[in-house]
């Protein structure tokens, strides 16, 4: 089967099954090889997103039911579908919570307390204990139907690090003959995939590998020395982000660490719990299985929870699973929702998976990260879980090109400290921007980022302040000058990205709407209803070069199939060039900043910008 491309549909209140099967004949023209769905089991009524799932033993009513759920799958060229294994929604709709009997078999539920295991910090997403055969067998019996049948090809694994034993489940779903499966699991720099029967990860490397080709390493110094002076913030993003992640250990995670408390009560659990450098550690107990990366990881943990989470010390099997279960959560909320939102030196750098402290990377880095990138690994630089989408990245990675004008817009405006420098970006990147938008983006950051806000303390006053200094910038001159100069470089990033994206060794994940120039903040802006219509009459014109250069790299896709399932070649244009042949048949060539000297060699025709075939 060849995955020439998905295409994510985000199904809910504004695009149902039907809605969805209307675009077709569109995504085909396109070039896109698979619709990837958003979760389709059936949610609570009315859901925005599908992750709230009450029965999984149903296709999702609200969006047109089975029969449409089917007729979309047959008349789509492929299908993958997101499915939810980690949990479900806490409500009293939901028939296994409902049923106490049925509660205590489905879900982890502590049975002296009777509180669950969270999804993250929400309560009302209870886990599910998915490593009962019998739990798996309930909750996947649609889900493995479908994948019978015909109609789903593969699936995409939402939240893998929260189950127990994440390479059991997956090799269960091999077993149960799914045999497409891609997890959403962040990987840290330098930490590799372990060797679960699956096609890769849902992208987030490469998301941050091919946005730091564009960041200009000349500007670090400068940038952050503007940084210092405008916040006040001297520290590195590594000592924000420890700090954050013990405070979210310390304080919402309270409930997880008295659970685990009361099977282990040793001191230093909170700073055990938020020294780890990733995700997670994969140590499984019943085996006694300990790989050397979770070995060197766990060494940074002291004494016996120490050697507790190395197995030295047996009979704690329990605390282990569930503190593994744990360390992701609290590296989530602590560095993607908190420190994201308090470190703004270069706001493009804060995307999931990635470093901010991480100032771009070379040339010879980005094709060492191509070369062992697993052949089907997606390939994605927006989703619905961004902070921001790849237009509005691109634009903001444009000012370590100018960085002496960008530090002079930001005098001219009078932006004082970090609230009002993180707001001038956001500003700049999304421009134009609605009022009513920027107002909720900057309650959501403020409170996220829980320093002049917080939700479960909001400061109205202070979020007020905020807001009007972004609506004087969204009416001021000066900003608007500033967007159309750097507006022109942000398109030129945006389309680099998007070629190297449609090229690379993987399978290109677009988002939809995102084949046209797409400027979203976090969620639930990213979510906003996208106008087909117009996509549609663009396509047809061959008006829109972003929605174009798409078309173009998936049709030489589609002519090169077996060059572009095989080799991976660089090629050495100069420092300024990121150039790679896919199966000696086609020549990628980008310049990386502006002005940089393209000489393509040999008997290569142009299809497109910077793409060619022999």
């Amino acid at each position: 089967m060849t995955f020439r491309a998905l295409y994510r549909l985000q199904l809910g209140p504004d695009l149902d099954f039907a809605g969805a099967r209307r675009l077709v004949p569109y995504l085909r023209e396109l070039g896109v090889s698979h619709l990837y769905l958003s979760p389709s089991l059936q949610a609570r009524p009315g859901s925005a997103h599908g992750y709230d799932v009450i029965d999984p033993r149903e296709i999702s009513r609200d969006l047109g039911g089975e029969d449409e759920f089917r007729a979309l799958c047959r008349e789509a060229p492929g299908v993958v579908l997101d499915i939810v294994p980690n949990h479900m929604a806490a409500d009293e709709r939901n028939p296994f919570w409902a049923d106490e009997r049925l509660r205590a078999t489905v879900f982890d539920v502590d049975p002296e307390t009777g509180w669950h295991r969270r999804f993250f910090t929400i309560d009302d997403l209870a886990g599910v204990r998915v490593e009962d055969p019998e739990v798996f067998e309930l909750t996947h019996r649609k889900v493995l139907e479908l994948v019978r049948d015909g109609l789903v090809d593969g699936v995409r694994v939402d939240h893998v690090d929260g189950l127990s034993n994440p390479r059991e489940y997956l090799e269960r779903l091999r077993d149960h003959g799914v045999g497409h499966v891609w997890v959403e699991k962040i990987l840290e720099h330098g930490e590799e995939l372990r060797p679960w029967p699956v096609e890769g990860t849902t992208g987030y490397e490469f998301l941050n590998d091919v946005l730091g080709l564009f960041v200009d390493p000349a500007a670090e110094e400068p940038l952050t020395d503007l940084y210092r002076d405008v916040t006040g913030e001297s520290r590195p993003f590594a000592e924000v982000a420890a700090r954050a992640k013990l405070e979210q250990a310390r304080a919402d995670f309270r409930p997880e660490v008295e659970r685990l408390r009361s099977l282990l009560d040793e001191p230093g659990l909170e700073q055990a719990l938020a020294s780890l450098d990733v995700y997670r550690t994969y140590v499984e107990p019943e085996r006694g299985r300990v790989e050397p990366a979770d070995r060197e990881e766990v060494s940074r943990v002291a004494g016996t929870l120490r050697r507790v989470l190395l197995l030295e010390e047996p009979g704690h099997d329990e605390f282990v699973t569930r503190f593994q279960q744990t360390t992701g959560p609290v590296m989530a909320k602590g560095v993607e929702d908190t420190a994201f939102y308090r470190y703004s030196r270069l706001l493009a750098l804060n995307e999931v998976g990635g470093d901010p402290g991480r100032f771009g990377i070379s040339v010879e880095a980005f094709h060492e990260g191509q070369a062992t990138r697993r052949p089907r690994s997606l390939l994605t630089t927006f989703t619905h879980d961004t902070k921001r989408s790849s237009d509005v990245r691109a634009r903001l990675t444009a000012l370590t090109w100018i960085p002496d004008e960008w530090a002079q817009l930001v005098r001219t405006v009078g932006a004082d400290g970090e609230d009002d420098y993180h707001v001038l970006q956001t500003v700049v990147g999304a421009w134009p921007l609605e009022r009513q938008r920027l107002d909720a983006y900057v309650e959501k950051a403020l409170r996220e980022g829980k320093r002049t806000s917080s939700w479960l303390n909001p400061n109205e006053r202070a979020e007020r302040r905020v807001q009007k200094y972004g609506r004087e910038l969204l009416e001021s001159e000066e900003v608007e000058r500033f967007v159309q100069r750097v507006r022109p470089l942000g398109h030129a990033i945006a389309r680099a990205q998007l070629l190297l994206k449609l090229t690379s060794p993987g399978v290109p994940d677009i988002y939809q709407g995102d084949e046209l120039e797409t400027l979203s903040l976090v969620d639930p802006d990213n979510r906003r209803p996208v106008d087909w219509e117009l996509r549609k009459r663009l396509l047809a014109s061959g008006a829109d070069p972003k929605q174009s250069l798409t078309r173009q790299a998936l049709e030489l896709r589609a002519r090169h199939e077996v060059a572009f399932a095989g080799g991976y070649e660089p090629v050495d244009l100069g420092p300024d060039v990121c150039a790679f042949t896919r199966g000696g048949e086609v020549l990628v060539a980008v310049p990386l900043r502006p002005g940089a000297e393209l000489d393509v060699p040999g008997p290569w025709h142009e299809v497109a910008p910077c793409l060619y075939e022999r």
